[in-house]
């Protein structure tokens, strides 16, 4: 068995979720290891502890910036 852990922002919806661990299970398919020996655990954490190029990505990626 195989098992793939991702982290990714915090508040991704279900059908979002869904497409993440579908390309996922097909990229392992596509490696020759069949889907039903996969296992995919999604990490959801908060932007505030994430650090990008010096910046926080709770700042660097919020809505005011965006605007």
């Amino acid at each position: 068995m195989s098992l793939l852990q991702t982290y990714l922002w915090a508040e991704i919806d279900d059908e979002t979720a869904r497409k993440i661990v579908t390309g996922i299970t097909r990229v392992f398919i596509d490696l020759g290891i069949p889907a039903e020996a996969l296992r995919v655990i999604i990490h959801e954490v908060p932007k505030s502890p994430w650090g990008i190029a010096g910046h926080l990505a709770l700042k660097k990626f919020s809505l005011e910036n965006k605007l």
